[in-house]
């Protein structure tokens, strides 16, 4: 696979999303597949890199994040308008081909989609996520739970030549050596 840059979205915590320092990473039209037949690859490629738990659904309409592992979602199908981040965050059309890799804490919601949307979604080391809704009393257990969760070894989409192992672990960098 050639090496795709993703696009990178930063967002502050707004008090009730807390968000991370990581970038939600956007890869457009990363795989060509449709349907089904992108479904198996896409589940099949991601494990590879050791990202499983796998489903296949929607996303949720309501503002929502993971404080215990990072969230990969695959277009498979259709199309949809995101709002990610919180509701200080940024709306996204994507569509199908896309791959948005979430890092822990970050607030996504689904605001509209086509019928025939379906994305696949998948976790580093098959965690099996929380799911944290717009709630400000959660933050001092979540915050804690953020800080906590590592860093893939494996961008789901690139393995260990690009995107989250080259961003990431820039982005983080300083943050290990504060902790020494």
């Amino acid at each position: 696979m050639d090496i795709m840059k993703p696009l990178e979205f930063h967002f502050k915590d707004d008090g009730i999303i807390p968000n991370n320092t990581l970038p939600l990473l956007l890869y457009k039209q990363a795989f060509t597949l449709r349907g089904n037949e992108a479904g198996d690859w896409i589940k099949k490629h991601f494990a590879s890199n050791n990202w499983t738990n796998s489903w296949r659904w929607g996303i949720y309409p309501f503002h929502h994040y993971h404080s215990n592992t990072h969230e990969v979602l695959a277009l498979l199908s259709g199309q949809a308008l995101l709002h990610l981040g919180g509701e200080q965050g940024i709306k996204k059309q994507v569509e199908s081909g896309d791959v948005l890799v979430i890092p822990a804490g970050v607030g996504h919601k689904c605001l509209s989609y086509s019928a025939d949307f379906v994305v696949l979604g998948a976790y580093p080391n098959g965690i099996k996520p929380d799911l944290i809704r717009e709630v400000k009393s959660a933050r001092p257990k979540v915050d804690s739970n953020i800080e906590h969760v590592s860093l893939p070894d494996k961008d789901p989409l690139m393995g260990k030549n690009g995107g989250l192992t080259n961003i990431w672990h820039l982005v983080n960098e300083p943050l290990h050596e504060n902790k020494v």
